[in-house]
């Protein structure tokens, strides 16, 4: 089945969450049942690639928040100032639906990620992501993000490298 059109947009209320089905229960289960409330309540933004008439076909979510600067490996933690957390987005969420996976779908919602954090106007070090696997890990470290001193599944990408 080859992708079809889709634009990248905020999650809307009209769109068709119940049929989304990547081969993760917890990230269907989110999108489906809590992410309208995280989006309410302000803790979480959602965006979804979606369809004309409304099928998601992926999604993201990004939030802010912080990490310890002695979470941050040497290399990296020189060039910054020396408060106890960094400003950073994390990306919380990151799922294709199963029948678009492997045409690049996951790639294009982490650069359309990192191309709105850009644009933002607010500061943030990096965009922090906690990949569930070892698949994840690789897919994340293929885009240059590196992994945490603390905890090799957490992993960022300093926001000063797509400059």
């Amino acid at each position: 089945m080859p992708l079809p059109d889709f634009r990248i947009r905020l999650l809307d209320a009209a769109d068709d969450r119940n049929t989304f089905e990547c081969p993760s229960e917890p990230l269907n289960r989110y999108l489906q049942k809590q992410v309208s409330q995280d989006v309410k309540r302000k803790v979480a933004t959602c965006f979804v690639a979606v369809t004309s008439d409304g099928q998601i076909l992926g999604y993201y979510t990004l939030a802010a928040t912080g990490v310890a600067l002695s979470n941050i490996p040497a290399g990296f933690r020189k060039k910054l100032p020396r408060y106890p957390t960094v400003p950073a987005v994390l990306m919380g969420r990151l799922a294709v639906d199963g029948k678009y996976g492997g045409f690049g779908l996951g790639s294009l919602l982490l650069a359309d990620a990192l191309k709105r954090i850009s644009k933002a106007e607010i500061a943030a070090y990096a965009l922090i992501v906690e990949a569930k696997d070892e698949a994840a890990i690789g897919f994340y470290r293929h885009f240059g993000f590196t992994s945490f001193e603390d905890a090799t599944k957490h992993l960022f990408f300093p926001l000063a490298n797509l400059r």
